[in-house]
């Protein structure tokens, strides 16, 4: 049995490149599982976790989703619950690992919001993939020169612990960083004696997150439009100034999503006029009823929060796309995007070598 683990950086696309290269393995007639050792949540409602589910269904494993993520983190999980059970831990962990490996012929293995989560007990990436004997695929998004040394450091501490690196993948790479990301950021990583698996551009199908996912971070009131919740968001655009002067930055926004107080009319009315997926009012402040019948008439949602504009915009830093499983469109993405931009072979040379 091969393990291969899937490192890197929240919202950088590790599950749906692990997705997509799952189903690639499946084509080639081997049994693949999924495992996660850590998931997380933002609140403490414990809910299911979407890439878990994800996998879970397109892949058709047998397992619970509290056997193939048996441990979730969250913020501040270091507290209660946690250190009384603190020794049962990671036995609950390996033994959740034996039974989604059992009969497999690969496993892949899920990384945790940031490698270093759990580093305190021997649960980060780097000691996962040691214990496992896993190899690792890293998936990079080259937003700016910062993530990249931030990868470069990650890939240094696989080094350290002698775990092997299949290589990098950089994913969903904007067009404006593209040209930098293969050839300045591939010769940094070259320089690791890293192999470059591939760059995948971004793609909005899949990488925009959508109206729902900027509602399940803010959570709030839904005022009109609630059955238009998969309109993809691509920019966020703060209502600060006056709805004259914005109305020529509103019509360069694309599929956007405006943040202003509910004492804004004029500015979501403006909006309204130009391409917007969602309206988010702040402030608790009610918009006037010319709004939300617009609104309902563009099919465009307006979500009500409590929180300022500013505390609803650091909210909103964590949000990235999910993909469900009825998503069909996106999972033939996912696969399409390895066979397209990713060297196929040096993944399926280690699983069968």
């Amino acid at each position: 049995m091969k393990s291969i683990y899937f490192s890197g950086k929240a919202g950088d696309g590790k599950t749906a490149t692990a997705l997509g290269i799952a189903l690639k393995l499946q084509d080639e007639g081997l049994k693949v599982s999924y495992f996660k050792p850590l998931g997380f949540q933002k609140g403490v409602a414990k809910k299911d976790d979407t890439d878990v589910r994800l996998m879970r269904d397109t892949l058709k494993l047998p397992f619970s989703s509290n056997v193939i993520s048996p441990f979730t983190v969250h913020a501040h999980y270091l507290t209660g619950q946690y250190f009384r059970d603190e020794a049962k831990v990671a036995e609950k962990i390996e033994q959740a690992f034996q039974r989604c490996s059992e009969g497999y012929d690969v496993v892949l293995i899920d990384g945790s919001v940031a490698p270093y989560i759990g580093f305190h007990q021997g649960l980060d990436d780097f000691s996962l993939a040691e214990r496992w004997q896993a190899a690792v695929i890293y998936i990079l998004k080259p937003e700016n020169d910062f993530e990249l040394d931030r990868g470069l450091l990650y890939l240094d501490q696989l080094a350290c612990r002698n775990v092997p690196v299949i290589g990098c993948i950089f994913n969903n790479i904007s067009r404006t960083q593209w040209d930098k990301a293969r050839s300045v950021y591939k010769s940094l990583v070259e320089r690791k004696e890293i192999h470059i698996l591939g760059f995948i551009p971004r793609q909005e199908e899949i990488a925009a997150p959508t109206v729902r996912e900027f509602y399940d971070a803010l959570q709030g009131e839904v005022l009109a439009a609630s059955d238009k919740m998969n309109r993809i968001v691509e920019e966020v655009v703060i209502g600060t100034m006056t709805a004259e002067s914005a109305l020529s930055y509103l019509r360069k926004a694309p599929n956007k999503a405006l943040i202003t107080g509910g004492d804004r009319s004029n500015m979501a009315l403006a909006a309204l006029e130009t391409s917007t997926s969602v309206i988010i009012f702040t402030g608790g402040f009610y918009p006037d009823v010319r709004v939300l019948s617009k609104a309902e008439e563009k099919g465009v949602p307006v979500i009500l929060v409590r929180e300022d504009t500013y505390t609803t915009i650091e909210n909103l830093h964590s949000v990235y796309r999910s993909i469900h499983p009825q998503n069909t469109e996106a999972i033939k993405i996912v696969k399409r995007n390895i066979e397209k931009y990713v060297d196929w072979n040096a993944i399926l040379e280690y699983v069968k070598g």
